[in-house]
């Protein structure tokens, strides 16, 4: 997908898979109390470090969701980084197990869409 960021390719998703009402949420106690919702888009993850009460919580999530609703995840790291970012070998696996197993993975290459609407 030319010129193309991670955000506007999960926004395609969101809309091609035909999320009404789409709703941000920032936080994980947000994220946890809109469980339910059909899709959910974790946009530009793994900026930060888990620790352990995000580890749970994030566990919690994927494991609920697993095999039942859409999770899509857009970063800047790559996937093979994950681990160490998750930290927590046994929660690592375990969450990685959850977002690798099954999934459809994208990888973009090339400038990001920001830094070439800046470029004069």
């Amino acid at each position: 997908m030319p010129h193309a960021d991670r955000r506007d390719l999960a926004d395609a998703l969101a809309y091609a898979l035909r999320y009404q009402g789409r709703k941000r949420v920032h936080n994980a106690d947000e994220i946890i109390s809109d469980i339910v919702a059909k899709r959910l888009i974790l946009d530009d993850w793994g900026l930060e470090p888990l620790d352990a009460a995000a580890r749970r919580d994030l566990l919690e999530i994927l494991e609920e969701r697993y095999g039942r609703r859409s999770t899509i995840i857009t970063s800047q790291i790559p996937v093979d980084k994950w681990h160490e970012l998750i930290g927590g070998p046994t929660y690592a696996d375990a969450i990685l197990d959850r977002v690798i197993h099954n999934a459809y993975r994208i990888d973009l290459a090339g400038e990001s869409l920001r830094k070439r609407r800046s470029s004069p």
